[in-house]
């Protein structure tokens, strides 16, 4: 056999065989909603929203929460601000008025960074049950409700939530959500989940512990730190949130990047914890190891050793590998892959993986974020 072809099969091989076992596991285990042993609970509720120049949309996301079905006498609004324009005034003006819900509004200075601006939100917030959610993004009028219903098991202290529907239309990051909740559902029912997301995640107030200041992961990296702590931390597809994402390759890269540049440092500072805390350690943090930190660099070794096999094969010919896998990316950005546009969300995430990965060896990446005027188009 041509040694070239035998590389490529066994890097295709070895690529595959952590995603097969997977999809087998999570046929065997049939994971389906919360694992939590809900039950109805009406805690107190501080919800925290950080800000940076939201003058634009942040009275649509006010009208957001203050049409949660939850009594706002129990909400206390703790907003923490950085910009440059008049967002903490037009926070002050909307709920001048407004007995409930009761604003903490934290002024900071100079920019910082999100994870440093949330851990003065979090010291500030006095309810029980503390809400991470974001400007940009809308949550279903259940949300709180659903989350206290999670957090009232014992031995859960923090839940988060599926994208339901991506505003301004992306396929691609539709079909990558889709997998990504089957992937948490699994998760939480082997013990917990390792990905939270910025648009909606509840935590217990007691498990509540200071994230790293240059974090980029700062919702994850909370709930990772609650894991280690004794406390399972869930995915409950019923906690609903709506999100703006891009479909374009090139537009997504910003968006992408930056997550994907944040959870592969988060799981290098933890290292330590894989083998521990149950089947988090020992399947939930391998399996993630795999598909963010060395799953990627096998694909990109792959789609090389796959193009150099079919060249020594069948000579410039097989450069039509490249050309197909172009025409792939192509169609998969344009949202017309159909029953395929899934497999190439997960590609797109890969993709993003190892640029990110290739960032932080350069020394890239701080805390803080860049507004993206065309996604806050969508959600408006």
């Amino acid at each position: 056999m041509n040694a070239l072809v035998a590389v490529a099969g066994a890097l295709v091989a070895v690529t595959a065989l952590p995603y097969l076992a997977f999809l087998a596991l999570y046929a065997w285990v049939r994971p389906e909603g919360s694992p939590a042993d809900k039950r109805e609970a009406e805690p107190a509720v501080s919800v925290v929203l950080p800000t940076y120049n939201e003058s634009g949309i942040v009275e649509t996301k006010l009208d957001d929460l203050l049409e949660l079905d939850y009594p706002m006498e129990k909400v206390e609004l703790v907003v923490v601000d950085s910009s440059d324009d008049d967002t903490p005034e037009r926070i002050e003006s909307y709920l001048a008025d407004r007995e409930y819900p009761e604003l903490t509004l934290i002024r900071e200075d100079e920019r910082r960074g999100l994870a440093p601006a949330l851990n003065d939100a979090y010291a500030a917030a006095e309810n029980e049950m503390v809400v991470k959610t974001d400007c940009d993004s809308y949550v279903a009028d259940d949300a709180l409700r659903v989350a206290a219903a999670n957090l009232a098991d014992p031995e859960v202290a923090a839940v988060t939530g599926r994208n339901a529907e991506v505003l301004g239309g992306s396929e691609v990051e539709a079909g990558y959500r889709g997998v990504q909740a089957h992937v948490q559902t699994l998760e939480s029912h082997l013990d917990s989940t390792l990905i939270f997301h910025g648009p909606f995640s509840a935590f217990e107030n007691d498990a509540v512990v200071p994230i790293d200041p240059n974090s980029l992961a700062d919702d994850t990296e909370l709930a990772l730190k609650i894991r280690r702590g004794g406390d399972r931390v869930v995915f409950d597809p019923a906690v609903r949130y709506e999100e703006a994402s891009h479909s374009d390759f090139g537009k997504r890269r910003l968006q992408k990047d930056r997550r994907g540049m944040g959870l592969i440092r988060l799981l290098v500072q933890h290292r330590d914890a894989l083998g521990k805390y149950g089947n988090y350690g020992r399947l939930v943090l391998p399996f993630n190891w795999w598909f963010m930190v060395v799953s990627p660099w096998l694909v990109a070794l792959g789609a090389l050793a796959v193009t150099a096999a079919a060249v020594s094969v069948v000579g410039p010919a097989g450069l039509a590998v490249l050309v197909a896998l172009a025409g792939f990316v192509w169609l998969g950005q344009k949202d017309l892959l159909g029953p395929l546009q899934a497999i190439y969300a997960v590609f797109d995430s890969q993709v993003s993986l190892l640029h990110a990965a290739v960032e932080l060896l350069r020394g890239k990446g701080d805390g803080t974020w860049e507004v993206d005027e065309e996604l806050r188009e969508a959600f408006d």
